[in-house]
């Protein structure tokens, strides 16, 4: 597919000029350009887009992967196009099997695991996270929403639209699921207990997600963070629904599911921690609940990029607090570097994910640009990001180069400089 080159690079020019640092220009060149280069495949019919190192489209990164490029979508058709053909793809996905995560190219049988779980030939993974099926819907709504497309808008994506839906309804309820995952013989997180079941949990109002967005499962199966995100993409079904379907009764479903998520996040995902309110990360609804923050996104860290709070509201500040302290278990302080790393990686190892998620979840400048020098200064040579970083020698990394965290670093830089808005 032939990109306007004079668009992508006016843009680079902009941010290249504008830059308080040289080497942010430099980095965002190189990473701007990156994902078009390596990970997306268009055709007449549709587009995939790779992970990176992988040869698989996540339905979370790749939308996450793209999401920077609308603001050059009305002034490149053929970008436009592009984007579309994605959200075109991730509907096909979506209707192949909505539990699953990940997906082939083709029809081909390739697969990460032989995992006990309903499988097909186009399913790469089946680990079933309910992000998963938020961040297509954003990237269709943002697309409408800054472009005034809307052929993406097809009978399709309406289905695909009902079937979240009806999943998300299914989950409140778990017990009543078809969908199990076990994965034997390897780390713990990457299976379900229990036969493929997973833990023991009370009805909350939330949905219920085996995995977490970093692919590992869930401790307690309430993920706040992913609760947080359905309850905004519910809002944008409902919109989208109303206002291009003109189907009232679905809109109607959405918004009763929105509230009862909401509902159930204010009700069992908000802890009482040394007499202050904060955001548990995940919750049984049995009393249990888990104080942490991981590097993925949805996060907490990340509730108002997200769209679901203000930047603000007093219990996302003590949420933020706490998850940029010692008090989270992955955060992690080193001679170079500081911030949120994962279970996902080595300890010690903070991610430039959760870097760029600090940087566009705070209205601080200085933390802003602080920010993106730590990003620049410890990419080991290399003008990419990487997926961890080791926060004391910044040569030690996982992954050379990872296109959604590449992505993640073009947003933090265009916000900061006011080009995205």
């Amino acid at each position: 597919m032939n990109y306007s080159k004079s668009v992508i690079e006016n843009v680079k020019k902009i941010v290249s000029e504008q830059s308080d640092n040289p080497r942010w220009g430099e980095v965002f060149s190189n990473c701007f350009d990156n994902t078009l280069e390596t990970t997306v495949k268009s055709t007449a019919e549709d587009t995939f887009v790779i992970t990176g190192d992988i040869p698989a489209m996540w339905l979370r990164d790749s939308s996450a992967q793209i999401k920077p490029y609308l603001i050059v979508a009305n002034e490149d058709e053929t970008i436009k196009k592009m984007i579309r053909g994605l959200v075109d793809r991730q509907v096909k996905c979506i209707l192949i099997d909505p539990y699953a995560n990940a997906f082939n190219e083709k029809d081909n049988g390739n697969c990460y695991h032989e995992d006990i779980t309903q499988m097909n030939g186009w399913i790469w993974e089946r680990k079933y996270e309910v992000d998963s099926l938020c961040y297509p819907i954003e990237l269709a709504y943002l697309l409408w929403k800054k472009t005034g497309e809307t052929k993406h808008f097809t009978n399709d994506f309406k289905k695909a639209a009902e079937m979240i839906i009806h999943v998300f309804k299914t989950e409140q309820r778990h017990e009543n699921s078809p969908y199990r995952f076990e994965r034997i013989g390897e780390r713990p997180e990457d299976t379900l207990s229990n036969n493929g079941f997973g833990e023991a949990f009370g009805y909350t109002g939330m949905t219920w997600s085996g995995f977490r967005p970093s692919d590992d499962s869930c401790t307690y199966n309430y993920l706040i963070p992913a609760n947080m995100f359905a309850v905004v993409i519910l809002g944008y079904l409902e919109e989208i629904l109303n206002e291009f379907y003109f189907d009232t009764l679905q809109a109607e479903k959405a918004c009763e599911l929105k509230l009862e998520i909401d509902h159930g996040i204010k009700k069992w995902g908000i802890i009482d921690h040394f007499g202050q309110k904060v955001y548990a990360y995940e919750v049984d609804g049995l009393g249990n609940y888990l104080l942490m923050d991981d590097a993925n996104v949805p996060s907490l860290l990340a509730a108002p990029y997200l769209g679901y709070c203000s930047i603000d509201d007093p219990v996302y500040q003590n949420t933020r607090k706490l998850v940029l302290s010692d008090k989270n278990p992955y955060y992690y302080e080193g001679s170079k570097l500081k911030g949120i790393g994962s279970e996902h990686t080595p300890k010690e190892y903070v991610w430039p994910i959760a870097l760029c998620i600090q940087g566009l979840t705070t209205n601080d400048r200085f933390e802003k640009a602080e920010l993106l020098n730590n990003l620049v200064q410890t990419d080991a040579g290399t003008n990419h990001m990487h997926e961890g970083i080791n926060v004391h020698d910044p040569n030690l990394f996982t992954r050379e180069w990872f296109s959604w965290a590449n992505m993640m670093f073009c947003e933090l830089l265009l916000d900061y400089l006011k080009i995205s808005k």
